[in-house]
C-alpha cells in the first residue's frame, strides 16, 4: 500500500497519477473515480497491478500503433514518444517489444531505408550523424551503410555545385571559400571536396 501524493491534470481529460514510490501514470476521470485515487488517499498494490495490466498495456500498445502508422520511428523515437504520454518504464518496455514482434519497428531497415532516401541530396556523413541522433545504434548504421547501394562523394559533389551554379573559372577567392565552407557543414570529406574542384576546374 503506498500514498497518491499528487494528481495533475494533463490535456485530452487526463490526468497523472504520481505515488509516492516515484511511479506515475495517466488515467481518464472516470478511471481515478472507479479505482478510487485521490491525492492524499492509499492505494493498494493490488489495486496498481490491475491498473497496469487492464488499463495501461492495452493503451500504450495501442498508442504505440497509432505512432507508426503515422510514420516510421526508430525505437529510441517511440519510446521518447511514449515517455511523453507518461507511460511507466515497463508499460514502454511492453509496447516496445509488442510491436517489435510483429516488425513495426526494426532499426536496421530504417537505416536502410533512410539512407536510400537521402543518398541523393545528403553526404554520407550527414546521414549517419542523423541517424545517430535518431537513436540508431552505430552497429546498426554500419550495417546499413555496408548493405546499401550508396553514390560516391565525388558525384554528390558535383551535383551540388551544377545545381548551385557554381562557376570555378569566376577566379573568386571568396566564392570558392564560401562553396568550400557549405560543402564542409554537409559533410563532406576536404579530400572529396578538393578533388571535386579541381574537375570543376579543369
Amino acid at each position: 500500500m503506498e500514498c497518491v501524493t499528487e494528481i495533475r491534470k494533463l490535456s485530452g481529460g487526463r490526468s497523472l497519477v504520481l505515488l509516492e514510490s516515484g511511479l506515475q501514470f495517466p488515467l481518464y476521470a472516470r478511471e481515478l473515480s472507479d479505482y478510487g485515487l485521490e491525492e492524499g488517499n492509499f492505494v493498494q498494490e493490488e489495486t496498481v497491478s490491475r491498473i497496469m495490466d487492464e488499463i495501461l498495456i492495452k493503451r500504450a500498445r495501442l498508442r504505440a500503433m497509432h505512432l507508426l502508422e503515422q510514420m516510421s520511428r526508430t525505437e529510441f523515437q517511440l519510446r521518447e514518444k511514449l515517455r511523453q504520454s507518461y507511460y511507466p518504464d515497463q508499460i514502454i518496455e511492453d509496447a516496445i517489444q509488442y510491436v517489435k514482434g510483429y516488425h513495426y519497428i526494426d532499426d536496421l531497415r530504417y537505416a536502410m531505408s533512410y539512407l536510400e532516401n537521402h543518398a541523393s541530396v545528403k553526404s554520407l556523413r550527414q546521414m549517419e550523424q542523423e541517424l545517430y541522433a535518431k537513436g540508431v545504434a552505430k552497429e546498426l548504421v554500419e550495417q546499413a551503410v555496408s548493405e546499401s547501394e550508396l553514390p560516391d562523394e565525388m558525384s554528390q559533389i558535383l551535383a551540388l555545385l551544377e545545381k548551385k551554379h557554381y562557376d570555378l573559372s569566376c577566379d573568386d577567392r571568396k566564392e570558392q571559400q564560401r562553396m568550400y565552407g557549405y560543402l564542409m557543414r554537409r559533410g563532406y570529406s576536404r579530400s572529396a571536396i578538393s578533388s571535386a574542384l579541381r574537375q570543376v576546374e579543369e
